[in-house]
């Protein structure tokens, strides 16, 4: 089946879809980008994914207005032509063409792109086993709460991740995990959760704040702060978090097993009170 995708206010077959050479999303990784997920048809978190993104344009000072409404139609018009139940959309923002130059256009001209991709998150296999992570050193730039494309070290470091036998990577940064690959990492000790406090260190996780919000709702304490890959090791449980992936299971780092080796029962609670949840909001 050929896709329908979305290309500066234009719906066109997948093989239709153009974007000039000399846009500076291709040409100097100037772009930012969001991912929705879709359950029975419906989207997730759409709201705090529209402020992140309006966030990240701030940040990197590109003039693109976050039109909600319009950009909420333009998903649900993806949903309908593409037939979507679940999966994701991706949409991504770029400071759009320009002759090649370092220093961006005064006056740009945002190229806008989004797509969908069908996948299965709710039967997944991860769900069951868990996720097996290896540790790595934190070589991304130093502003990891702008979602931006550059993501060149992270698709290195989770490909060395499955050539080990690996799920995924865990990020290590003067000695404290930083973040997954693509997600928010959390252990959990003696019924208290830790995760990393928010700042340029880590993103500024959609799933990660409604997580914790359901936590602290359930009497859970939280605390925020770094811990080692020694401390995850010796944890109860460990768990991701990531808009597709809800509350996901670590269940191995660096080939130690963390708790009983099975997603914990925190976490499964978790998860379970978040897709119940964003199902009933859902968009």
């Amino acid at each position: 089946m050929t896709r329908t995708v979305f290309v500066n206010g234009s719906f066109v077959p997948e093989d239709q879809a153009t974007v000039s050479i000399f846009d500076r999303g291709f040409l100097m990784g100037d772009a930012i980008y969001e991912v929705t997920t879709v359950i029975d048809g419906k989207l997730i978190e759409f709201p705090a994914h529209m402020a992140r993104l309006a966030r990240s344009l701030a940040e990197i000072e590109m003039p693109f207005e976050v039109d909600e409404d319009a950009l909420l139609a333009m998903h649900h018009e993806l949903i309908a032509r593409n037939d979507l139940d679940q999966g994701m959309i991706y949409m991504q923002v770029s400071r759009g063409p320009a002759d090649r130059d370092f220093v961006y256009p005064a006056d740009p001209k945002p190229t806008l792109i989004a797509f969908t991709q069908s996948i299965p998150w709710l039967s997944m296999p991860f769900i069951e086993t868990g996720f097996k992570v290896v540790s790595c050193p934190d070589k991304r730039w130093g502003r990891r709460d702008i979602k931006t494309v550059q993501i060149l070290w992270t698709c290195m470091s989770k490909v060395d991740a499955q050539r080990k036998g690996a799920d995924d990577v865990w990020f290590v940064e003067d000695g404290l995990v930083t973040e997954g690959s693509s997600c928010n990492a959390f252990i959990i000790k003696n019924n208290r959760i830790i995760t990393r406090a928010l700042s340029n260190d880590i993103l500024h996780g959609v799933t990660r704040a409604v997580i914790l919000k359901f936590a602290k709702e359930q009497g859970l304490e939280v605390e925020e702060r770094g811990f080692s890959v020694e401390e995850a090791q010796q944890a109860d449980e460990a768990f991701v978090t990531a808009s597709p992936l809800f509350a996901t299971g670590v269940v191995e780092l660096d080939g130690v097993t963390i708790g009983s080796g099975k997603p914990g029962p925190m976490t499964m609670q978790l998860r379970e009170a978040h897709i119940r949840e964003s199902l009933k909001d859902g968009l």
